[in-house]
């Protein structure tokens, strides 16, 4: 998997390296517009609170999510998220980097990115709000071991992309999915595989959520979107309007469940 530097616009806030370099999103509609002077204002300024939110945390490693789509139809708050951990900046302070799996606009395949928080936040969020959940110290430090290992990192990536993928299925693989399946190698060290991750997830009570989408829904946008699949999920369910995926509401709550995240600690939500 090649990588390359990525010097986007120069600032400590901003900078990063980009995997498998395209144009890509995820968790967000996928609209060809470019960005407006208020949509760049507006994601700098939570790139901003962001970091000054995580900064004054002490923690070192978050899963960070963003609100990319309007999902409150299904009960959902948030559409996408990422691993972030602490950096040194090179300038005697911290700044946070996002490891995170995103889609290329258009096309049926997705591959990892590591930005920082303003590249992470300049994706035309629906909404400008952000939400972070610390896990346990002892999580936090087997997060970071992986996530300082490149190669550890980017094991479970699976190119073949559908943004409502089985939670269960190994066909495609979406970015929440790949998040959680790489938070189980991090805490599980005989997960070498996704199947691994998910019985390991499965053993450990995750439970996807169950999106009710009917067979016209299912079709529009099967023809609609080329990441956009149901193929992979069970037929008993998938005929009963039941697909099963992963959110990121459901990961929040799962690690609150399976006390994997501080005890007691709420989401912290960062506003605009």
């Amino acid at each position: 998997m090649n990588t390359r530097l990525n010097h986007g616009l120069g600032m400590a806030l901003l900078a990063g390296s980009l995997i498998l370099p395209v144009a890509a999103h995820a968790g967000r509609s996928c609209q060809a517009r470019p960005p407006t002077t208020q949509s760049v204002e507006l994601g700098l300024a939570l790139a901003e609170k962001t970091l000054a939110s995580l900064n004054a945390s002490g923690e070192r490693v978050v899963l960070l999510a963003r609100a990319g789509q309007d999902l409150s139809r299904y009960g959902l708050r948030y559409s996408h998220f990422g691993l972030a951990w602490q950096v040194a900046d090179g300038q005697g302070g911290n700044t946070w980097h996002v490891l995170h799996k995103l889609n290329g606009c258009g096309t049926a395949e997705a591959a990892l990115y590591r930005q920082g928080l303003g590249e992470f936040f300049l994706d035309d969020p629906w909404r400008f709000e952000a939400a972070w959940l610390a896990p346990t110290p002892q999580v936090q430090a087997r997060l970071l071991a992986l996530l300082q290992d490149s190669r550890r990192a980017i094991s479970l990536n699976h190119r073949p992309y559908s943004i409502v993928s089985y939670a269960w299925g190994r066909k495609y693989q979406q970015s929440n999915q790949w998040a959680i399946e790489t938070l189980a190698a991090a805490l599980e060290p005989g997960v070498t595989s996704r199947e691994k991750a998910q019985a390991w997830l499965q053993f450990r009570g995750y439970e996807p959520t169950t999106l009710h989408l009917g067979p016209l829904t299912r079709l529009g946008g099967r023809l609609t979107a080329a990441n956009i699949a149901f193929d992979d999920h069970p037929n008993d369910k998938r005929f009963a309007d039941r697909i099963e995926t992963v959110t990121v509401d459901s990961v929040f709550a799962w690690l609150a469940r399976a006390q994997l995240s501080r005890p007691g600690k709420a989401p912290t939500l960062v506003g605009p």
